[in-house]
């Protein structure tokens, strides 16, 4: 008897190209390990035997084989219809087990992964009777109706831990072995193909230009349904210099692109025409697929970003961070992996190309050097489509989750939880809401972004495309990052004033801000409590202070803001570093963990994307986010209307005052509303 091998299943219904499938990724494996094959076609009693066919594959070839011993059975002879020779399938270390009920309920049980494939019925026809002839046309019929049945009692997709898309274009092996090396069960056997996934090589292309990002974005990325924006739209001086030197523009195309969304404790990753789902918690899952330095930056090249995944993270991923479970209307997080970036770096006037090494790097690398040749010529603001006009659908108005009394009414239920001692600092919030009247039509979230972005630029701005889903915002606070060497920064931002038009009001309200005790206290307390969350994971001694509530000025706001600095101990896993700080402080108050229990209650709501963190998480180990405020999210729903939704909030403590916190959460989003041509609800 040899070691119980490791077993794979591929089922679908009957066309579906599973055959061709199992052959092509057995080859696959070959190269590094012993693989068996078994079709179950060998073993059905007949076109009346798929229930017969399926308990004799379990008894007689599945259960030996999960033994780690030889699988005696008796082949059917399809041109005498009955039973015909006696046949072995010996164990191996992979046994792919492919056919319609190859992961029936009784088999699943034994298997260590289950692979659906999926064609569209008239490619599945045409597939089988090419491959079977004019022996099957006469039963296919008879063999739909008992493959129907069957999974109407058992349906085996719902099970499925890779589903792909069989397009018979080619791509279908290399995507479901990509797909298969996420799921844990596999980890160990698959362990070369885990360290050719690491063995990347990085290619780069200097060119010396300014390029006008959103052109840029729009030539390369305007069809792409999942792409990503990291856009620092400020041109600052000084310390926010550094947070506004580079954008990032990247989809999930080519040969590495996938996608991953996860909720309520389940990842979906889908890599080319292949779907693989985990159980298990995010940050586990993260520091998986990134936790390791894979590539080093390009000589000469100061982003942090060498490629890797981009997208948000929400703040109900606090369910893994000390906080409750509650479910959002959105993805608990998306992220796309960019096989291939482009990176403006604004201060040095430069573009850099970035692509994993692959058969279709060069390919895409011209069209990007020609997209920025033509980003680069100078045309008219008009012509580029760049109106400083507003963008929203005529007639949009939001509606407030809570009324101005409901809100003051939350406001003193926080301050009587700070009076018992439950909290010192409560960041409450609301959520503002829309929907795209009927008759006034679409509305763009491009042209929404583009005019988001010229109204109130910001050093950490970004739009995010998922799908229906798009993320536009104009967020000025980081909540953290990590070089590629170790050292760890956090930017809380607390205390904000409007600005003015007049010069000397706009000087008042910003020393108003500066000298504010009540505001001062607010922005300490987060940096207390971020530099507990740093130190966990910190070299002792190395957290620091750089900058305490220092004012930086925005189109719309001023805002207090403090800069903590650490060094990351070595060989601390890094995404676990991430969900030590996670959600960001600035959003939950403090102690965060009991502050959170409370914001559920008084919130009673999921807020989403909102609160939660924007960026990336390079190859390279780096890692640098955003916390999601000034964030608009737009659900379009295809033909019907589009869904808005705007999260404000603000810091509450003992000394708040209902009246200057209500005013604070509409300040805050007027940079957004006033993009979208409307008010505050109420106004």
């Amino acid at each position: 008897m040899t070691p119980a091998p490791v077993i794979i299943a591929i089922d679908g219904r009957s066309g579906a190209g599973k055959t061709t499938l199992a052959i092509e990724l057995a080859a696959r494996l070959r190269e590094h390990r012993k693989v068996s094959l078994f079709h179950l076609e060998d073993i059905y009693p007949g076109w009346n035997g798929l229930s017969a066919g399926i308990e004799r594959f379990v008894t007689t070839v599945l259960s030996p084989l999960r033994r780690g011993e030889a699988a005696e059975w008796v082949s059917w002879d399809w041109e005498k219809h009955y039973d015909g020779e006696a046949r072995v399938t010996l164990p191996a270390e992979i046994v792919i087990v492919e056919g319609v009920g190859a992961a029936a309920a009784a088999a699943r049980p034994l298997l260590d992964a289950v692979i659906w494939a999926e064609a569209p019925d008239q490619d599945r026809r045409t597939r089988a009777l090419t491959r079977d002839g004019s022996t099957y046309e006469a039963f296919w019929d008879l063999w739909a109706a008992q493959e129907q049945e069957w999974l109407d009692s058992d349906p085996v997709h719902d099970y499925a831990d890779v589903r792909v898309r069989n397009n018979a274009d080619g791509t279908a092996p290399d995507d479901v072995l990509q797909a298969l090396q996420y799921l844990p069960a596999l980890a160990a056997c698959l362990l070369p193909e885990l360290s050719s996934r690491r063995g990347l090589q990085l290619r780069s292309e200097r060119i010396d230009a300014e390029a006008d990002a959103g052109r840029l974005f729009a030539a390369l990325y305007a069809h792409s349904p999942n792409a990503v924006w990291l856009d620092s739209s400020l041109r600052a001086e000084g310390i926010a210099a550094e947070r506004s030197r580079f954008s990032i523009l990247a989809d999930d195309g080519g040969r590495f692109g996938q996608d991953v969304r996860h909720s309520s404790g389940v990842t979906r990753l889908t890599a080319g025409s292949a779907t693989v789902q985990t159980p298990g918690p995010f940050f586990r899952w993260l520091d998986g697929v990134w936790g390791r330095r894979a590539l080093r930056a390009p000589e000469g090249y100061d982003c942090g970003f060498a490629l890797g995944w981009l997208g948000y993270l929400g703040y109900e991923l606090k369910r893994e961070t000390g906080g409750s479970d509650v479910a959002a209307g959105t993805p608990d997080a998306a992220l796309i992996f960019a096989g291939r970036a482009v990176v403006l770096d604004h201060r040095d006037g430069a573009v850099w190309l970035l692509a994993l090494d692959s058969p279709d790097a060069d390919e895409w690398l011209a069209r990007a050097r020609s997209a920025v040749a033509e980003a680069a010529t100078p045309v008219a603001e008009a012509a580029a489509g760049a109106s400083n006009g507003v963008a929203g659908a005529p007639g949009l108005r939001f509606a407030a989750r809570d009324s101005e009394p409901g809100y003051k009414r939350k406001i003193a239920e926080a301050q009587c939880e700070i009076t018992e001692g439950n909290t010192y600092e409560v960041c409450l919030t609301t959520m503002l809401s829309a929907t795209v009247p009927a008759g006034s039509g679409p509305l763009d979230p491009w042209q929404t972004y583009l005019a988001l972005r010229r109204r109130n630029p910001a050093p950490f701005a970004s739009y995010l495309r998922f799908g229906e889903l798009t993320v536009a915002s104009t967020s000025p606070e980081r909540f953290l990052r990590i070089g590629a060497d170790g050292g760890m920064r956090a930017e809380p931002i607390k205390g904000t004033r409007r600005r003015a038009a007049d010069r000397d009001v706009d000087e008042q309200l910003r020393q108003e801000l500066e000298s504010s005790p009540k505001d001062r206290a607010e922005n300490i307390m987060i940096v207390d409590l971020l530099r507990n969350d740093l130190s966990h994971f910190a070299v002792a001694g190395s957290v620091t202070v750089s900058r305490l509530c220092a004012i930086e000025s925005y189109a719309t706001v001023h805002q207090m803001v403090s800069t903590i600095d650490a060094r990351m101990r070595p060989g601390l896993p890094r995404a676990e570093a991430v969900a030590a700080c996670f959600p960001p402080g600035s959003m939950t108050g403090a102690p965060k963990i009991s502050t959170m229990a409370i914001l559920d209650r008084l919130e009673a709501a999921p807020r989403g994307v909102y609160s939660g963190a924007i960026g990336y998480f390079s190859l390279s180990g780096a890692m640098d986010t955003a916390v999601a405020i000034r964030t608009l999210v737009v659900i379009s729903g295809g033909s019907g209307p589009a869904e808005l939704s705007l999260g404000v909030g603000g810091a509450i403590t003992a000394d708040s005052s209902p009246e200057e916190e209500y005013e604070e959460i509409r300040t805050k989003a007027y940079g957004v509303l006033s993009a979208l041509g409307t008010e505050f609800p109420g106004s």
